[in-house]
């Protein structure tokens, strides 16, 4: 052994060297202080071995790298970049000495190289690949970008084009697909990767693979001609723009980084890499994407937290076979736990599978998945009129109509046909699970799992946990999310749980607002622009206004002083002209179906008429009070739920709310944007709105956090939902 630390080791073997990355005490690979500082120890063993015939870079770890470690470089963002500054230049040497190495280099890519792990590659030579790892560059996610030679590597060996759409869309690449563009030099089987390495550095050696001209062209200005340069850039601008926004300054920064270096040699092009690598860091928007990202590291810690007293599911059922039905159905099928879909109607059972189907279709249009594999989802999707096959159901997911006396007869019945371990649970969106445990012998073996419409999309479940659920069923249904692919978070029972309760506190102020003057088109144009992916009206008419009623009039009985509603509401007054949204075609605004069969939002005269029916007059109000009208309900609700123990940290807040609603991401949270603003500030914006009513009233604690300078996150900006 040439060097062994607690990162890497060194060793040779028939004059090849053997760089291999295993962090002790982790799962996996990161870039932290220590990896840095050994590479560096291990580079310099290597230097002296001037008679090494090459040197490959290996993983002792399921994955190779998975990037660099986030929470030292959150600590570093939040100063004034110096140090950060050091570090990058400092990294990025060690990549070059890779790169300048006396003998061929072969990165050996086991499972996962992301990020810094994934740039740590390109410094060599030549990749290869196991045909089921992942490569990428995901560092736009978190609102900064790759700043350790990505943008200048990568950009060179693949291409622009090709370099641009991977880097600013942050894909985690599959090895057909890194190897199509050119990011790796061979695909072959896990076990085969040592021998296809050292295959390589024979080859290298007896200069059958250039790795003089590989270096060259990796370290040399991009060739582009004039013409060429201006058509990549300005193309890429206007794609790229468009879909990013202004709220997102990566994207378009990626962009300007390539272009800025594209005419420089690699040292020239690095320091200009690392400038706006080091610029993009201190913006808000890193600090509130990298937020998210710890936040959601959180969740899925608490999430995983339950296995041990989760029981297995190894079969499924849910009851009814509506849109949700078939939705659950596919999500369950298509990750391995197979389904039993009960209806009892043929004809609905017909539409379940239609649903699935349908969704697997457009998967099949995508390329991806393969004909097979479509085929077997289906397949493991029984639909049912009958119990006969419930008695060996481990987890049963009632999704009938949103009706308490029809979901108390239908958990009834379902009850005597499964076993006694089976865990039952409903889908619902605003019941109370406990008044709905009250149908049920057994109710330690019944809690709330409530997904979103689409369930395909929507990454969010709530959990509910009713009184009498015991852990176990909690935990069961935990973990039946989790291989679900889902987001799971668990909330106590309460009128509208998490996402809905906040959600129709927004939507009070958002009938209070329309009630006193406020413009619909206006409202949906700030809330927009604020970064919402649509406003309150279209929202709603998506949702579905029967829906809304239903929801605003349970909303109204548990939080009476609150949320109740105006009088004739402009929810009211579109349910009764029966104007309910996408899903007749009339709502806030009138729905066409374009080419590709999804609606389009069309202005509607008429809905206009009835609006101004339910408004006092016209109001004169200014973007910032239509936010803060809207936005200081959702807030204080986000806040209650906090407070009232339905979540029991901020973190799960804010990510039931990104999750199940798409808050703005780049705002970091509901409360991490109260932070953000700071507590006193916020309560200030609150108190001039007093006037309006309860749903803008702070809460004591609020007013203590406010006093007493405390936050909902530690200043540091780590995400571990504790108060500071």
């Amino acid at each position: 052994m040439l060097f062994s630390g607690n990162a890497f080791s060194l060793s040779s073997d028939d004059g090849i060297l053997n760089l291999r990355f295993n962090l002790a005490d982790s799962k996996v690979n990161i870039f932290n202080a220590v990896a840095i500082e050994e590479l560096e120890k291990a580079l310099d063993a290597a230097d002296q071995q001037t008679g090494a015939k090459g040197m490959l870079l290996s993983s002792a770890k399921p994955g190779f790298v998975a990037g660099a470690d986030i929470n030292e470089f959150t600590a570093l963002f939040a100063n004034d970049g110096t140090e950060l500054a050091a570090l990058v230049k400092h990294a990025s040497g060690l990549f070059n000495r890779i790169e300048e190495f006396h003998a061929p280099t072969v990165a050996l890519i086991n499972g996962d190289a992301q990020g810094g792990g994934f740039e740590f590659t390109l410094a060599c030579d030549f990749r290869v690949m196991a045909d089921n790892a992942r490569v990428g560059l995901p560092e736009v996610k978190l609102g900064i970008l790759p700043g350790w030679g990505g943008t200048v590597r990568l950009s060179r060996l693949i291409g622009v084009d090709n370099a641009i759409e991977w880097m600013c869309t942050g894909a985690s690449k599959k090895s057909d697909a890194a190897l199509k563009d050119g990011a790796v030099d061979a695909v072959v089987g896990v076990d085969h990767l040592m021998s296809a390495g050292q295959q390589m550095i024979a080859s290298a050696v007896a200069g059958k693979l250039p790795v003089k001209p590989r270096r060259s062209l990796k370290q040399s200005p991009l060739m582009l001609s004039p013409i060429e340069k201006a058509m990549a850039f300005e193309t890429a601008k206007g794609v790229v723009g468009a879909k990013a926004g202004p709220h997102y300054p990566a994207p378009m920064t990626i962009i300007a980084t390539i272009e800025a270096h594209a005419d420089l040699g690699r040292d020239e092009a690095l320091v200009i890499e690392a400038k706006n690598f080091v610029k993009l860091s201190q913006t808000d928007v890193a600090s509130s994407l990298i937020g998210i990202f710890l936040k959601d590291q959180q969740i899925s810690r608490i999430a995983r937290g339950y296995k041990k007293q989760a029981g297995e599911v190894a079969q499924a059922a849910v009851l009814g076979a509506g849109i949700m039905g078939g939705g659950v159905a596919y999500q369950s099928a298509s990750n391995g736990v197979p389904i039993l879909m009960k209806d009892i109607r043929q004809e609905a059972l017909d539409d379940g599978l239609a649903e699935a189907g349908k969704i697997l279709n457009k998967q099949l249009q995508r390329g991806a998945i393969k004909p097979d594999a479509a085929m077997e989802t289906l397949n493991t999707i029984t639909p049912v009129l009958s119990y006969g096959e419930f008695g060996d159901v481990d987890l049963l997911v009632e999704a009938v109509v949103e009706n308490p006396k029809i979901k108390h007869s239908v958990l009834e019945e379902v009850e005597g046909q499964v076993s006694d371990d089976t865990i039952i649970t409903t889908n619902t969106s605003t019941i109370s699970v406990n008044l709905l445990a009250k149908a049920l012998k057994r109710p330690q073996n019944f809690c709330g799992m409530h997904f979103f419409n689409p369930v395909h999309r929507m990454p969010l479940v709530e959990i509910i946990r009713a009184d009498t659920s015991s852990d176990a069923a909690i935990a069961t249904t935990v973990n039946y999310a989790l291989k679900m692919r889902k987001t799971p978070i668990v909330v106590n029972d309460c009128p509208g749980f998490l996402v809905n309760r906040i959600l129709f506190a927004y939507f009070s102020g958002y009938a209070r607002l329309i009630a006193d003057g406020g413009d619909v088109h206006q409202i949906d144009k700030v809330m927009e622009r604020y970064g919402w992916p649509m406003g309150p009206a279209y929202l709603l008419d998506v949702v579905g206004m029967d829906t809304a009623k239903h929801a605003s009039d349970v909303m109204a009985e548990g939080f009476p002083d609150r949320m109740t509603t105006p009088k004739n509401s402009v929810i009211d007054a579109m349910y009764e002209a029966k104007r309910l949204g996408q899903k007749n075609g009339l709502g806030f605004f009138k729905y066409e179906l374009d080419k590709r069969g999804k609606p389009k939002k069309l202005i509607d005269p008429d809905a206009d008429k009835l609006v101004a029916s339910v408004r006092s007059g016209k109001l004169d109000i200014s973007d910032e009070d239509i936010i803060n009208r809207l936005m200081i309900p959702m807030t204080n609700e986000a806040i209650r739920c906090v407070e009232d123990n339905i979540v029991s940290t901020p973190a799960e807040a804010d990510m039931g709310l990104v999750y199940g609603l798409g808050y703005p991401p780049f705002r970091g949270g509901i409360l991490h944007s109260v932070d953000t603003q700071g507590v006193a500030n916020f309560c200030q914006a609150a108190d001039a709105m007093k006037n309006l009513g309860p749903l803008y009233e702070i809460t004591e604690e609020t007013r203590a956090m406010a006093s007493e300078g405390r936050t909902f996150y530690p200043q540091s900006g780590a995400a571990t939902g504790e108060k500071a």
